[in-house]
């Protein structure tokens, strides 16, 4: 049977978070009485305190991380870039991002601010690591209570330190639902009347079509790629067909960490000029690589046919 990347995805959305999932603290809230104040270090090395600098008074979104992620976290953290691009100013100001590193022996902050800048964050999302039985504790008072890296928890925590309100979700379900979530923690937002707008973060760059391998794009690559709108986390993957042989590209795309280990030239360029982060094992199948390359080699096509008309903006804070 033939089994998708995307379908491994849904049943782990699935599996992890059927949407929202209230959270209960064992001291009945999560608040200074349950969430460690231990010491932590910023990707720009700055020490704060947890709770009194991180968690205290405001509405959060923390995720899991480590650096050397194989699969998952480059994924997770490039569509949550999205989401951050949908909150857009409110982060940093009314909510805010926290990422914890699992590996914290080798997650200096020098690799951490690395990771950071690969994706283009704002000053609204914060990295943090720190004495290994520091985050440790923290990690899992938040609920990842994992002894192996590639066991962590997928899943973020959402939290309103205010009203007490704490909640598990995901970053790889639909994120319009996840951005009206992460809103709702505030009672201000909730108390407004608002129209959903037609705008996402996923689906501005690519249109939709019934090209094979679109859906799947736009899934596990638009967080990360553009076709012919700029460099993002990697590059702009316009042209690529033409570039690149069509069995490189079916390999690299179902396992680039093989190919840059065979000491593949364009694989460990590409791993030279994108350092922050490599491309992840995304477990996807043969028949799953050609349905993308027809997709690139199809938008390729599509724009080289309308230069002029599809222009687009490649994601850029100005902070």
């Amino acid at each position: 049977m033939r089994q998708t990347l995307l379908a491994a995805m849904a049943v782990l959305a699935a599996a992890t978070v059927s949407g929202p999932c209230p959270l209960e603290a064992q001291s009945g809230r999560w608040n200074a009485d349950y969430l460690p104040n231990l010491p932590v270090v910023t990707q720009d090395g700055k020490m704060l305190k947890f709770y009194d600098d991180v968690i205290k008074g405001k509405i959060v979104l923390i995720s899991f991380i480590y650096t050397n992620c194989p699969d998952i976290c480059p994924l997770t953290t490039a569509r949550l870039t999205q989401v951050e691009d949908q909150l857009g100013e409110a982060v940093g100001r009314d909510i805010f991002f926290v990422s914890m590193t699992v590996d914290p022996e080798r997650d200096t902050p020098e690799k951490l601010k690395e990771f950071a800048t690969a994706f283009d964050t704002g000053p609204g999302w914060l990295f943090l690591t720190g004495k290994p039985e520091d985050i440790r504790a923290i990690n899992s008072k938040l609920g990842d209570r994992s002894r192996k890296l590639s066991d962590h928890r997928n899943e973020i925590v959402l939290g309103n330190d205010i009203t007490g309100e704490w909640e598990r979700d995901s970053a790889l379900g639909d994120l319009n639902r996840l951005v009206m979530t992460i809103r709702d923690m505030d009672p201000k937002w909730r108390d407004q009347d608002h129209t959903p707008g037609s705008g996402n973060a996923g689906d501005v760059l690519i249109p939709l079509s019934p090209q094979p391998g679109q859906a799947m794009f736009k899934k596990i690559c638009a967080p990360c790629h553009t076709i012919g709108v700029g460099d993002r986390v990697g590059p702009d993957l316009r042209g690529v067909t033409e570039r690149r042989d069509r069995a490189w590209l079916s390999s690299f795309i179902r396992n680039p960490a093989k190919v840059r280990a065979e000491q593949d030239p364009v694989a460990l360029a590409l791993a030279a000029k994108y350092p922050g982060v490599h491309m992840p094992f995304l477990r996807v199948s043969e028949i799953d690589a050609a349905d993308l390359i027809a997709y690139l080699e199809a938008e390729t096509s599509r724009l080289s046919d309308a230069p002029t008309a599809e222009r687009g903006h490649s994601r850029h804070h100005q902070h």
